[in-house]
Formats: structure tokens, sequence, C-alpha cells
């Protein structure tokens, strides 16, 4: 249901209906008009905040036109029992909503057809089509923006026009209502005409797909990172964004679901969204040579198809995960790993991914988390718990929050000598499990319980005049970046692809905006409160660097945050034991391992505390150049050689190509034309031997 606020106007709705009934059968004016008020305003609401309700039900065939017309034949029937079926109100009334509905038709039909007329077959970002085809405005939002929802509420003139009518006694108030909302449906059919002319719609199909080629041939990508999935994947593509920024070759980002482009991260990269398999198959890629994969999906066999690229999966992320040994990854030409770690974990798996096809690239995405340099004399340690989320299934391995979240805290909140503790959980958290959920409230309860308690005790001090300074810093802050960010949403998809190229400077001034931000949000309170922080700022990563150690589960955070060489814990939330624990989940040799109680937590603070006498110092070490590879030269060095070598294969097959063809004359220029097809030789018949 969301929130509190949209329970309430989901009861009040659900029950403003039978009032409505009953105020009729009364029969009761004042009492129709409150009850009406009531569910025109909850109705209003819920579809303004997107309401699961509001789907629901739709899905049991009470969705909004329903429910408008049930409490227009309310009205009908309270007029009827108000002994004016005799009035020409009445019948003036049951006019007006038979014309009120003939209206939707021509109104549904005109929105749809102009949004059906505004759809690109290809969306883009970064990429110059303005001057190549034109692509008008789109139409007002006030036009198309949940237009069922505004086209029904113009009854509400009529409504209350016949109300007060039947109120007064007065037919000429009653038909004044009628005529507004007959007047108003009309304009706003009308309004919509003009936008399925030609000159108010883009392109045909064919026009903005040559435009798009004719774009590719004077950019001439190289280098295209590939990918499909659904709105919550989106993350998996985010993530590879700033090294595709930092590639030696020219880069290309090629999507295959609207809504991935929509949750998109800025970048300075050429975006191509093309939904339709045919369009993507018949687009000119011809310059490419690497090609690269985020996930493991069906669709990538349109892109796998093309044999002039080399085609590689990079997966999003790193952990000992059974996806990182997904069996459909050994249709690439390569698939590229951090370390050495993912080079043995196909090894072991043996799923059909040979060792020669595996490099070891690194983690690009990692350069932000610093190395741990110890505890600052000045302040006390932090602690991140950073638990994984609950997972589709019931596994209790999945997640340490249901069965050790509260005792960790419990015991780090409770430490001595003190520690400050972060809590950031996953975003999916509690999406799945009712129990996550309520384990992730008592969770933050007692954060902000002990951050409560610590804020009253007299040992803890706070820098007030530090803190005032760095909250007017982060408003100044938040303030450009709502300047620089609001306003860039284009009415439509075709508007937002005419005007979707970066503005450079724009891009590197939020970039170094947000790393400001991130920077005065840490002194805006003292080093010493607890935190929950959920949401997309801070970012994980900005996590790791404040904190001196972390808790977390079996999930790719713990292999990144490897990288920073801090003593970390690992929850043994299955009670697999220690040994069959660290057989099984690599990235856990060189981790504190929790139980469910967390006793062993003291052996992570001490680590903490005292640096030089944490035996698990270099196994840390070890395991970092294990699982993420060396740390020079830089991953973003090793991932450009990797892609230049790859990308001189590619050109080195299709050079050999051309030559067999050359040599080969036309029989075999056919035969590599029609894969799967051979010439005809002398004597044969539809490429069948006779006789």
């Amino acid at each position: 249901m969301g929130s509190a606020a949209e329970l309430a106007a989901a009861v009040l709705m659900m029950l403003g209906f039978p009032c409505l009934m009953l105020a009729a059968l009364v029969p009761s004016i004042p009492a129709f008009a409150a009850a009406a008020a009531v569910t025109y305003l909850a109705d209003h609401y819920l579809h303004r905040k997107g309401s699961y309700l509001v789907s629901r039900l739709s899905k049991v065939r009470a969705g909004l036109s329903i429910r408008f017309l049930i409490r227009q034949l309310l009205l009908i029937l309270l007029l009827a029992r108000l002994s004016l079926a005799d009035n020409l109100i009445y019948y003036g009334a049951i006019a007006c909503f038979i014309a009120f509905y003939g209206l939707q038709a021509p109104h549904g039909a005109l929105t749809t057809l102009i949004r059906n007329r505004r759809r690109m077959p290809v969306a883009t970002r970064n990429v110059d089509l303005a001057s190549r085809i034109r692509i008008p405005d789109a139409p007002p939002r006030l036009l198309l923006d949940r237009p069922a929802e505004k086209m029904l509420h113009l009854d509400l003139a009529a409504v209350t026009g016949i109300l007060a009518g039947a109120a007064l006694e007065s037919a000429a108030v009653g038909y004044t209502g009628i005529g507004v909302t007959l007047a108003l449906s009309i304009l706003y059919v009308l309004a919509l005409v003009p936008y399925v002319r030609g000159g108010k719609t883009p392109p045909k199909a064919e026009k903005v797909l040559a435009a798009v080629d004719d774009w590719l041939r004077e950019y001439r990508p190289e280098t295209v990172l590939y990918f499909s999935g659904s709105k919550d994947s989106a993350y998996q593509v985010n993530m590879w964004l700033e090294t595709m920024e930092q590639l030696d070759t020219r880069p290309l980002i090629i999507l295959r679901e609207r809504v991935i482009l929509q949750n998109l991260a800025p970048t300075t990269v050429p975006v191509v969204c093309v939904p339709g398999g045919v369009h993507l198959m018949n687009m000119d890629l011809s310059t490419v040579r690497v090609a690269l994969y985020a996930a493991n999906v069906g669709k990538n066999i349109h892109l796998l198809r093309v044999p002039t690229m080399r085609h590689v999966f990079i997966g999003h992320g790193d952990s000992d995960k059974l996806a990182s040994v997904n069996p459909f990854s050994k249709v690439y030409d390569e698939v590229w790993t951090a370390g050495r770690a993912g080079r043995d974990r196909y090894a072991i798996a043996d799923v059909g991914v040979r060792d020669e096809d595996i490099v070891e690239v690194g983690r690009p995405q990692l350069a932000p988390i610093r190395t741990w340099q110890g505890v600052p004399g000045d302040r006390m340690p932090t602690i991140l718990y950073a638990p994984t989320w609950e997972g589709w299934d019931d596994n209790p391995g999945n997640t340490s929050i249901l069965l050790a979240g509260e005792n960790i805290v419990k015991r780090l909140v409770e430490a001595d000598p003190a520690v400050r503790v972060l809590y950031k959980p996953h975003p999916f958290t509690g999406t799945r499990s009712p129990q996550a959920k309520a384990a992730h409230q008592r969770i933050t309860a007692l954060i902000e319980a002990a951050a409560a308690e610590r804020a009253a005790d007299a040992r803890f001090t706070a820098d007030t005049a530090a803190r005032t300074q760095a909250g007017a810093e982060l408003a100044r802050i938040e303030a450009r970046l709502a300047e620089l960010t609001g306003g860039t949403e284009r009415g439509d998809e075709a508007e937002a692809t005419r005007d979707g190229l970066v503005d450079v400077a724009r891009h590197e001034e939020i970039a170094r905006l947000r790393a400001e931000w991130n920077t005065a949000y840490w002194r805006s309170f003292p080093d010493w409160e607890h935190r929950v922080i959920t949401g997309a700022e801070p970012r994980l990563y900005d996590c790791f660097n404040v904190s001196d150690a972390m808790v977390s589960d079996i999930s790719s955070v713990v292999s990144d945050f490897i990288a920073s060489g801090k003593p970390y814990a690992v929850t043994d939330s299955a009670g697999l034991g220690v040994e069959e624990f660290k057989r099984q989940n690599t990235a856990v040799r060189a981790a504190v391992i929790l139980s469910n109680d967390a006793a062993e937590l003291d052996a992570l603070l001490e680590a903490v505390r005292v640096p030089d006498a944490d035996p698990l110092a270099e196994d840390r070490r070890e395991l970092k150049r294990y699982l993420l590879g060396p740390d020079e030269p830089k991953s973003i060095d090793q991932f450009n050689t990797a892609v230049a070598q790859l990308a001189l294969k590619a050109e080195t097959r299709n050079l050999g190509q051309e030559s067999r063809i050359t040599v080969g004359g036309p029989d075999v220029e056919l035969a590599d034309a029609l894969p799967g097809q051979r010439a005809s030789a002398p004597g044969d018949t539809d490429g069948a031997p006779t006789g």
C-alpha cells in the first residue's frame, strides 16, 4: 500500500462508495456531496502516488472508468429518490453522462495514437539525430500526463452543478454544470487533434533508423556495452558507465528496454536503446570490434550472432554466488574476471568455459575505494554493517538480518571501547519477506535509540559551529544540484532523443558537486553518531571510505570491500561452520566468521584497535591479489589493454575472412553471405547432389 497516507486514502475511497449509495437512498444531498468529495480526493491522491491499490482495482473490474460511472449512476439514483424523475434536470443528467462517455472513446483513441506515433523505434542519448531528422516538440504535459484521469475528472462540474441545482431547485444551475463538463470535454478532444498530424509527429521508423545508421557511420563505434534486463537491474549497467567513459576506444552503449534507458545514470557515452530485435540486427555496427555483456539474458543472442566482433562477458559483480559461473558464459569469446579467483571458479564449476578464454582485468569500478591507513587518533573506529537482502528463496544463508542482525548491532552499539555504527542495508531488503522487513525495522530502531542515548551523554560532544557550516554547505550544494539536474526531463521519448546531447561542462560540475556533497554530508554530524543510511546517497563506496571495518554477508559487497584492505566479518547465518564456510566462499578466507549470536565480533574490533596485532592482515593482502588482481598496472589500464588485444583478434579474423573470400572466388563469397548454406557446385540441384 505504501505510506500510511495512501492506506488512509484507500480506506476512505472504499468506504466512500457505500456511503454514496446510502446517501442516494436516504436521500440526502449534503451527505452525497460529502461522500462524493471524499471519493474524488482519495481517488486522485492514489493515482498521483501510483498506489498499488489502483492497479489491483483495475484487475478486478473496478478500474477508474467504472468508479466514475458508479458515482454518476448513484447521482441519477439520488435524483430519482428526490422525486425529480419527471424533471428536465433528470433527463439532462442522463444525456450528459451518455455524451460524456461517448467522448471518452475519441479521447482515448487520440491519446493512444499520439503516443504510438511519437514512440521512436530507437531512443538515444548523446547521439546527434536533430541535425539529421526533424523531431517536433512533445505535446504539452497538461494534455498527455494521466489523460484518462483528467478527462474523467471533467465530470466534476456536471456533478457539482446537478447537486447544487437539486438543492436549490434550479434547473439552470444544473444545466450550467452540464454545459461546462461537455464543453471542456469537447475542447480536450479537439486540443489533441493537431498532434496526430504529420507535422506534429516524428518521422517514420525507416527514416529514424537510417538517421541512426548515418550517425553510426560518422561516429564509428569500436567497443559496445550491451545490456538487457528489468527496471530493477539498471544498476548492473550503471556500474560500468564510468569505465566506458575511460576507454581508449570509441564507446557505445546499446540497451534493449526503454525502462533501462529511463533509469540509466547520467553519462557522456552515446547510448542507443533498440527494443526491436529486427531493428538491432539491421543496424550498422560494422566498425564495432568488441562487445561487452554485463548480464546473461536471452536477448544477448541478437548481438552474439554478429561474427565481425568479439564478445565478452564482464558481469556485474564478483562473488561466489552461482551466477558468477553461469554455464551460459561459454557462448562468449572471452570471460573477463577481476582476478585469479574468477578463473578458478570456472575451473572448479566445469561449466564449459575454457581457461584460455578467461582474462583477468581487475575491477575498474573499485578505483574510488581508498586503502586503509588505520584509525585516525582523533576519532573512534567506525564499523559498517552492510547486509545483503533476503533473496528470492528462504535460504537462511542469504542474509544475516533475520537471525543475526539484531545481535550484531547490539554488540556494536554496546562495545567498550565505543565504536560508531553505520547501517546501510541492501535497497531490496524487506521487499519479499515480511520477516526481513520487520527485522530491518527493529535494527533501525536499535541504532536510532543508541544514537539518541549517545547524543544525550555528556561524554560525547559536538562542534556545533562545524555542523552548522556543513549543513549550510549541504544546502548550497543541493540547491545547485537541483538547479543543474532540474528541468532536464523532456516531454516524451522522441523529445528526449532529440535533445539528449549531454552538456559535458554540466556533467563534470555535477560530478564535482556530488563529491563535495559527500564530504559535507560526513561533516554534518559528529563522527561518533550512529547512523542509518538508506537511499542512493551516500554511496556504498563512500561508506567504505569512512569506515574502519565492515560486517556483511556473502555478496559482491564483500569482494569490493576487500579492495580497501580493512578488517571485515561475514556472518555464517546458515551455520555451515568456519571451515566449510571458508571452503565454499573464497571471499571469506580472510574474514572473521560470525555465528548468529555474533560473539566473534570482539576479534574484528580488536583488529581495528590494534592493527599491528591483526592475525588476518597478511591473509587479506593475499586474498585481495587473488580476488581483484594486482594493484599495478591500474585496473582501467588492464581493461583497456584487454579491449585492445581482443579488438586486434577481431580485426585479424575479419581480414582473414576477406582474404578467404577473395581467394575462394564467388562460390565462397556466396557461402559466406548465406550462413548455413553452400553454393551449388556444377552437377548439383538446389545444393543437393544428383544421381
